[in-house]
């Protein structure tokens, strides 16, 4: 049996802060309950899932995370959710566990993104020289069509120029966004035809490690279509094994998939496909009864791509704002849950186009709000960042 070294630790962000070490079996306590945990540094996968399946049971309330803290320190796992996230984190695919010889290839952190998707009124190589002067880790290339970087007219000369200028900027390359359907055949037929475009930018922009393809599905009624939806996302699975590409899906507010359950259910009726993941965006489940901690559980093993945006009610209106502007959605907390639970990727700021599209819109203000907020909520969870 394979034996790996857990490099994940475990804090409790409610209702006490109390400190422990798994490896060394420390002593805490946790409300009344006085515990002893006692978990080796190199066990199988089986038996860490044994040792969390016996521990959920030995907390009374509270709920856990897994999180990296240097120094050996961990915090105390609880009840309810413990089992949730260690699984979640598990299986995660940006988890990282080490081998025997202590080496792993774990992230530290995770990077601070923006979308060029914000960014339309600029070509995209000023908006890479804005966005990593202002001191962001990652850019997301908004390939879709009307935008600077579309697939279907962007040259050969200046894919070759901006790989170049991305390879000596301080940013990663962690996404293209798309925008296309499977609402219909029709429909079905644009969408591989751009999949296909954008794979090729992916590749052309970042041979070494190309980014993932992110996009929405297009609206609709999930139950009466999801078995259709189903079938046409196998072909978009097909056309991901061909080019070699993660396509990312989008639960949107208002869409044909609007929760992180239902994109869930499509992956997983697809046999949880490696290059079918799907985006997290909160402010799409925001005021609709989905506390975040339980859409983060959902969403975490699937999670490749994180947007984030901010929203305020307005009557029966949900209106989108920057980032940390209205301050509705708490994203120190999204961060530390999603990095707690082995992720490692992109938290990329989204400009909406409720946003954009006012008069006297200015992308690199925004940019520079989105930035301050955001870099106020990496450290706020004690998340470090990194490229």
């Amino acid at each position: 049996m394979a034996r790996f070294g857990i490099k994940c630790t475990w804090q409790v962000f409610t209702p006490l802060d109390l400190v422990c070490d798994l490896r060394s079996g420390a002593r805490t306590q946790f409300g009344n309950l006085c515990t002893v945990l006692e978990l080796q540094a190199s066990c199988s996968t089986g038996d860490a899932l044994l040792f969390f399946r016996n521990y959920s049971t030995a907390c009374s309330k509270g709920e856990i995370t897994v999180q990296h803290i240097e120094n050996g320190k961990t915090l105390l796992p609880c009840r309810r959710e413990m089992l949730a996230y260690s699984i979640a984190a598990l299986m995660s695919p940006h988890v990282s566990l080490a081998d025997d010889e202590g080496e792993s290839a774990q992230l530290d952190g995770c990077s601070l993104g923006f979308s060029t998707y914000g960014m339309k009124s600029l070509t995209t190589e000023v908006a890479i020289n804005i966005l990593s002067e202002i001191g962001f880790d990652a850019v997301e290339v908004a390939v879709r069509s009307g935008w600077d970087a579309d697939s279907k007219t962007l040259s050969r000369q200046r894919r070759v120029s901006l790989r170049k200028l991305i390879e000596q900027s301080s940013l990663r390359l962690s996404s293209l966004m798309e925008h296309v359907y499977v609402t219909d055949d029709r429909q079905q037929i644009i969408a591989l035809e751009r999949l296909k475009l954008a794979s090729e930018v992916a590749h052309d922009l970042s041979p070494d490690a190309p980014p993932l393809v992110q996009t929405v599905l297009g609206s609709g009624n999930f139950e009466l279509q999801k078995n259709q939806v189903c079938d046409r996302l196998g072909e978009w699975v097909r056309l991901a094994d061909l080019t070699d590409t993660t396509i990312a899906i989008k639960p949107h507010r208002g869409g044909i998939i609007s929760r992180p359950d239902e994109a869930v259910w499509l992956i997983e009726q697809l046999g949880k496909p490696s290059r079918l993941r799907m985006v997290y965006d909160y402010s799409h489940y925001v005021f609709r009864d989905m506390e975040m901690a339980q859409t983060i559980v959902t969403a975490l093993p699937y999670t490749s791509h994180i947007a984030v945006k901010d929203a305020v009610q307005e009557g029966d209106r949900v209106v989108f704002e920057l980032p940390g502007d209205s301050n509705t959605i708490d994203f120190s907390r999204l961060i530390r849950r999603f990095f707690a639970g082995g992720y490692r990727g992109d938290i990329n700021c989204e400009v909406s186009g409720m946003v954009s599209s006012k008069p006297g819109y200015d992308p690199i203000a925004a940019a520079k709000t989105c930035y301050r907020n955001m870099s106020n909520a990496f450290e706020l969870s004690g998340v470090a960042r990194t490229i």
